[in-house]
């Protein structure tokens, strides 16, 4: 496969007491994120079933990317801020984008 986009969803449980400050929190960190150069898109999508389940969609243009964001400022203060928000501990898998065409297949 040829270059591609890498595409992270990061799964998130939060207790329901607390999905109104995550979901700031997280808005706060993504309006950071998406300035980075590194971070082509960065989505907060929330369940409309289970309100207290929540999809981080984070796009990188490089490899590398997806580490320095975890070096940066913004994302530091998320991480501290809502891990004790959470139901259990988040979840995140790894995708590579196949549309629109990105010529590896």
């Amino acid at each position: 496969m040829s270059q591609s986009l890498l595409i992270v969803h990061v799964h998130v449980h939060v207790r329901p007491e607390h999905v109104n400050a995550f979901r700031e929190a997280t808005l706060a960190n993504a309006r950071e994120s998406v300035k980075e150069q590194g971070i082509a898109r960065f989505d907060v999508v929330q369940d409309t079933e289970d309100t207290t389940r929540f999809v981080l969609v984070e796009v990188y243009r490089t490899p590398e990317a997806p580490a320095a964001h975890k070096e940066t400022a913004h994302y530091l203060k998320w991480r501290d801020t809502v891990a004790p928000m959470m139901a259990e501990p988040r979840t995140s898998r790894k995708y590579a984008n196949c549309f629109p065409d990105n010529g590896g297949w």
